[in-house]
């Protein structure tokens, strides 16, 4: 939609794909904030596919300077992304584009909670289950095409974003 319009319009749209946000505020239903939860209230935290699924972990602030530098620099239909002819066919005379916004490094589920553990300093109570139906084993935000448009990289490693987010929810939450 959002290229249709851009083409008849000539409308600038820049659409925006986050992989696994995390950090003060998020999202309740997403898995740092249900397994923050349940650590503190010493509950046990399902960890799917016996734990052998990867995240592309995307601390809060990191998004938001992508957001940010997108916002200074919008789409423009000369711009053509060298990696496929669809990007080529798609951008034709069309000021748009989609760009992924993570952090290019999946990480292991478990050593996600094992930092989270340490920086709650609480042992966490992990029922390791089959994979739910429909999930994938692991993302992988690729954002060569971020790089490129606003010279972008994230700041934000995943032991200092945890510690920011488990600071928080323990300030906020109590």
């Amino acid at each position: 939609m959002a290229q249709t319009y851009s083409h008849l319009y000539k409308l600038p749209c820049t659409g925006l794909r986050f992989f696994t946000v995390y950090g003060p505020w998020g999202r309740p239903d997403m898995a740092p904030m249900i397994f923050a939860k349940s650590i503190i209230e010493n509950k046990p935290i399902k960890i799917f596919n016996f734990g052998k699924m990867k995240r592309d972990f995307t601390y809060i602030d990191d998004i938001v300077q992508a957001i940010f530098l997108c916002c200074k620099k919008p789409a423009h239909s000369n711009f053509h992304f060298k990696d496929t002819k669809e990007n080529l066919k798609l951008n034709n005379n069309c000021p748009h584009i989609i760009l992924n916004v993570g952090n290019s490094n999946p990480i292991n589920l478990l050593d996600f909670v094992e930092i989270l553990e340490e920086e709650l300093k609480i042992p966490a109570i992990k029922e390791l289950t089959p994979i739910q139906q429909g999930d994938v084993i692991e993302t992988f935000a690729d954002i060569e095409k971020l790089k490129n448009w606003i010279n972008f990289t994230p700041k934000t490693s995943l032991k200092e974003g945890i510690k920011k987010f488990a600071e928080w929810y323990v300030e906020f939450h109590g």
